[in-house]
């Protein structure tokens, strides 16, 4: 050690001894870029905002996300690491929100050093009426690059990429020996209702009488979750009535024909399938857009466990 640094060290020496604050300083520095450190490129703690995952994960569980498994950001937002290890179906992952608004680079930055610090207790990235904002989303990866997806009643089938037929994702799912459970608010049985009641709303959206056959359903208060049957319904009757007009026939293809995975992408979906906002709104997202993979409940105590 030379002589100069020797001064330097003696004169720090003598400044802790005159004042002991320096000492708790430095270590919740320490201790802070630790946590970061931590957070960052190995397990970031995540809060569940939402019911969309139900029964697998519950709103207001706490979660640990691996960060290292897909590769890391070497910043947060910014410079993705490469990995070896690509997500997988069924895996429990963690993506930036498609439909998020970004307040900027800096306040990004601001709010996740904020929330990984305290291990998620403080999230300052809040709307107008005071709720968090959904800047990341965690669902599970069910479609994979090649496969097609439809909802029939509720039901989604599956052809899988290379695969002739459609397999009812229930069954599928029980051959895997994957025992998570789908949610649905909606029977099959109501399912006639909800058709008559999408129906009505396109009669009312031509400003149309709504024909008496379908007035029973179009009463104020019916409340059917499946938005994606009722817009079905409801799109139909709308091309029927203009075949003309080519948004209508593009949006009513859409619902019909159900979505494409193309290569490179993951459709991800909640569990609870009537009330998730994921890939069948805003589409496949990019595999290098997943962040990390929930592993591990850490709060509250009562369901500590890991997540599957």
């Amino acid at each position: 050690m030379t002589r100069r640094r020797q001064v330097r060290r003696i004169k720090r020496e003598k400044q802790r001894a005159k004042n002991p604050a320096l000492d708790w300083i430095e270590a919740f520095v320490w201790a802070a870029g630790m946590v970061l450190l931590a957070n960052q490129y190995l397990l970031q703690a995540y809060v569940i905002p939402s019911g969309s995952m139900i029964n697998t994960l519950l709103i207001g569980d706490r979660i640990f996300v691996n960060k290292l498994i897909y590769g890391p950001e070497l910043l947060p937002g910014l410079f993705k690491l490469p990995s070896p290890i690509k997500p997988a179906r069924n895996d429990i992952i963690i993506f930036e929100n498609p439909s998020y608004l970004s307040r900027g680079p800096v306040f990004d930055i601001a709010q996740r050093v904020i929330f990984m610090l305290t291990i998620s207790l403080v999230e300052i990235d809040r709307d107008e009426k005071g709720q968090p904002r959904a800047h990341f989303l965690i669902k599970r990866a069910v479609g994979m690059g090649g496969d097609r997806f439809i909802m029939e009643k509720g039901e989604m089938k599956a052809r899988f990429a290379g695969e002739d037929r459609w397999v009812n994702e229930r069954e599928f799912d029980a051959r895997q020996g994957w025992k998570h459970e789908i949610s649905r608010l909606i029977r099959e049985d109501q399912y006639p209702a909800l058709e008559m009641l999408g129906k009505a709303n396109g009669w009312q959206d031509l400003g149309l009488p709504v024909p008496e056959r379908l007035q029973a359903a179009a009463v104020d208060g019916i409340y059917y979750p499946d938005r994606f049957a009722l817009q079905k319904a409801r799109l139909e009757t709308l091309r029927s009535a203009l075949p003309q007009n080519r948004r209508y026939a593009e949006e009513s293809a859409r619902k019909s024909l159900g979505w494409y995975v193309p290569q490179g992408r993951i459709l991800p979906m909640g569990d609870n399938r009537d009330n998730s906002h994921d890939g069948r709104d805003f589409g496949p997202v990019r595999v290098t857009k997943v962040l990390g993979r929930g592993v591990l409940i850490f709060w509250p105590f009562r369901r500590m466990g890991p997540i599957r």
